[in-house]
């Protein structure tokens, strides 16, 4: 089951079948450890009305006025790879290295719901920046019990040139305005996803594609719930919050990003992900 945020309320896609909520406060809707069989009461008792379609014009980004957008890296190899290549020039190498293989994994603050864009929307690159890639990333979402209830797609936004200048510059790198992108929907379920879900991404300039990639998630070195651990360890999210889970994608060190540029992110069972660089 899938539901997609509206400015208005929110739509269920029931395998096909599509059915419209009026929900006034998306914070307290979401944060429901019981959702899936909640999401299929108001279809059977009839307070979700049926509907004809969705309006992708209509759709904004899944994530509340009071969640937090959390972000982890290194949890695939060629994400390591890309790392220790950027930062070789400043000694910083050696940190994604020994990352990758630690008990502990690089957790980091991501962006406030009003930095987030949506399906269709524009996403930025630091104008203090020179070279930018889109991380195509499955993105979990947690309620404040730190239950995992559903997945969505995120594209974690990044400045390789400002990180690999000293990884002490990460924040820089990663957080500023439209930084992130997530949805289109929330995919429901009470299921872990299968390890054979393919991410995949592609990049448009001009109506031709210049870069084209995919990923199985069973390279994800660590399991979701493990990510969440950490990310919960000390701090607590009383609406829940959205954790991306890195990134298997890595554009090589001759691409960067352009005003313009389409980004497409696909994931298995959720949907595509559509966004534009302002």
């Amino acid at each position: 089951m899938k539901i997609y945020k509206l400015l208005t309320g929110v739509i269920i896609d029931d395998n096909g079948h599509y059915y419209s909520v009026p929900v006034a406060d998306w914070d307290r809707f979401i944060n429901d450890d019981n959702i899936l069989f909640n999401l299929n009461e108001l279809i059977r008792s009839g307070k979700a009305v049926k509907t004809n379609n969705i309006e992708e014009a209509a759709i904004v980004a899944p994530v509340g006025n009071l969640q937090e957008l959390w972000a982890c890296g290194v949890t695939y190899l060629r994400s390591k790879v890309g790392r220790q290549e950027e930062s070789k020039a400043s000694g910083g190498a050696d940190f994604y290295g020994k990352v990758y293989e630690a008990e502990r994994p690089e957790v980091f603050f991501k962006a406030t719901p009003n930095r987030v864009v949506g399906h269709q929307q524009k996403v930025k690159i630091r104008k203090d920046s020179t070279w930018d890639v889109p991380e195509p990333e499955l993105t979990l979402l947690v309620t404040s019990s730190g239950k995992i209830i559903g997945y969505t797609i995120g594209n974690d936004m990044s400045s390789r040139s400002i990180e690999g200048e000293n990884p002490l510059y990460l924040p820089q790198a990663k957080t500023y305005d439209a930084c992130a992108a997530i949805g289109p929907c929330i995919y429901i379920t009470d299921q872990p996803l299968n390890k054979n879900t393919i991410i995949s991404m592609e990049i448009s300039r001009n109506n031709r594609i210049i870069f084209e990639g995919t990923v199985a998630l069973g390279q994800m070195k660590r399991t979701p719930e493990e990510l969440v651990s950490f990310v919960y360890r000390e701090c607590s999210f009383p609406q829940g919050c959205l954790i991306m889970t890195g990134t298997g994608i890595v554009p090589g060190s001759d691409f960067t990003l352009q005003s313009g540029d389409e980004i497409k992110i696909a994931i298995d069972q959720i949907g595509i992900l559509v966004n534009t660089v302002a």
